[in-house]
Order: C-alpha cells, then structure tokens, then sequence
C-alpha cells in the first residue's frame, strides 16, 4: 500500500508556545486544492484551542507559499459544485481564529497563496517572494477575500493595477505598499517567522487575542465604532489575572509570567 502523504505539516517548539503549519504539496507548488484546504483547516482549529499555543506559523516551501489554487480542480466545477463544496468556508475559518498567525512567505504566493497569506496577521516575506492576484486572466476573479482584503492593505489604485492587470509585486514592492511587515533574506523567511511568533508569544496572550480583534475592527467600519470597540476590550483585559501580572511585573521590574486567564 502506498503511504499516505499528508499535506499539511505540523511542528510544535519543545515549550509549545508556537507551532509552525507547512502547505505540503511541493510537486503542485503548493496549489490550494479542496483536500489540503481541509487538512490546514482542521490544523489550525485544533492548535487555536490548545491554550498553550500562543502563536501559529503558516509557511510553505522556499520555492513556493502557494502558487494559487488548483485550477485543475477548478476546471470542470459549475456554479452549484462551487457553491456546495464551499471552498471559501475554509477561509473564513482561518479567519475567525483567535490565535494570532504569521504567514512565512518564500517564493510564488499569487492567487488562493495571496489569499491565504492575507487572512494572516503578518506576513514575513523573503526577498525572493512574489505576490499578485491573476484570477483575472483565467477569466474569473479573486474570491477568498482577494478584491477586499488586498485593496485594505495596499490601496485601491494597486489593488487595481494588481487585479485587473496581472501587475505582480515584489517582496520589497509589498513592503512598501503595506501588504508585508518584514522582508528578509532568502534563507531566513521560515527562521524570522518563527522568531517574530516567539515574540508575539511572550505577550500575554489573552490580550494578544483582545488586540488582534480590534486590529481588525479598524479595517471593517468607521472609526467611532473602532474606538468603541477598543475601549470595551481594554476594560476586559483589565479584568483578566494576565494584566494583574503584567502591570506588577512591571513595577517589580521582572519578567512576566503570563498564563491566559
């Protein structure tokens, strides 16, 4: 019998505060078909409910993030086959994750790649990398977020050009339009990554999840609903044994001890 690969890749750090998530179909670069968009689903579910696990790393390989989805599967597939095998359900899942998530990004992330990288919190691209929607030139459209999400981070006028044209953009191009926070050297993307979710991992975590719907209150309304909102997650994480510890730390100049309560 044939052994069975699994297309996702699931890696714990010895102390368990970040665990790194790798797309595993190399011979496809990594193209986001219904069967590995279920595995990375399912994943992620199960590390946002550890509670040890302050922060997730999604990553690909050095040659390829994700190239886009797998046309081949796309093909043949009508309206209603769309609509019931409900592919974009996935994104929406990884969406509504609490844990904070870093994309590691190294060579092509075009299409259903760029989608993904973007439901991320932060994107940590290599030099190498390139990004771009090209659903256009197949005749359809980005539809896991692409048109929304892309023209929040860079601007509708790139979003445009990105879109419409094919334009791709480099890692260095996506730094300086928003789309990335970090670029580093070709060799460092999944090393950085890491680094940066350790970081995020020794913030109290509970306010990390506070801090991180909020982030994305700005993007979703108008300003006065923002700060609302804001305001009433802060007076939570007061309530939380987290700030308690974090702000006596402080006083007593020593390290924080944070355990999610």
């Amino acid at each position: 019998m044939a052994e069975v690969v699994p297309l996702v890749l699931v890696e714990r750090e010895p102390e368990g505060r970040i665990a790194t998530v790798l797309l595993n179909r190399p011979d496809r670069l990594n193209a986001l078909n219904g069967e590995l968009m279920g595995e990375l689903a399912t994943a992620l579910r199960e590390l946002d409910v550890d509670p040890d696990v302050r922060c997730i790393v999604i990553g690909g390989s050095e040659r390829a993030f994700a190239a886009g989805a797998d046309i081949g599967e796309m093909a043949t597939a009508s309206a209603i086959d769309m609509y019931l095998a409900q592919r974009v359900d996935r994104w929406d899942a990884i969406r509504s994750l609490g844990t904070p998530l870093v994309a590691a990004v190294s060579g092509f992330c075009l299409g259903g790649g760029c989608e993904l990288a973007m439901t991320c919190d932060l994107i940590v691209a290599s030099e190498t990398a390139v990004f771009g929607q090209p659903e256009t030139g197949l005749g359809i459209l980005p539809g896991a977020g692409g048109t929304q999400r892309l023209t929040h981070a860079v601007g509708k006028a790139l979003a445009m050009d990105i879109i419409l044209s094919g334009r791709r953009l480099s890692a260095r191009q996506a730094l300086e339009a928003g789309l990335v926070a970090r670029v580093v050297a070709r060799e460092a993307w999944l090393d950085e990554a890491r680094r940066v979710a350790r970081e995020i991992a020794s913030k109290g975590p509970l306010a990390n999840r506070l801090a991180k719907e909020a982030v994305n209150r700005a993007q979703e309304g108008p300003l006065s609903l923002g700060l609302d909102y804001e305001r009433r997650v802060l007076y939570l994480a007061f309530a939380s044994e987290d700030a308690r510890e974090g702000l006596s730390a402080f006083v007593e100049k020593r390290p924080p001890r944070f355990e999610g309560r």
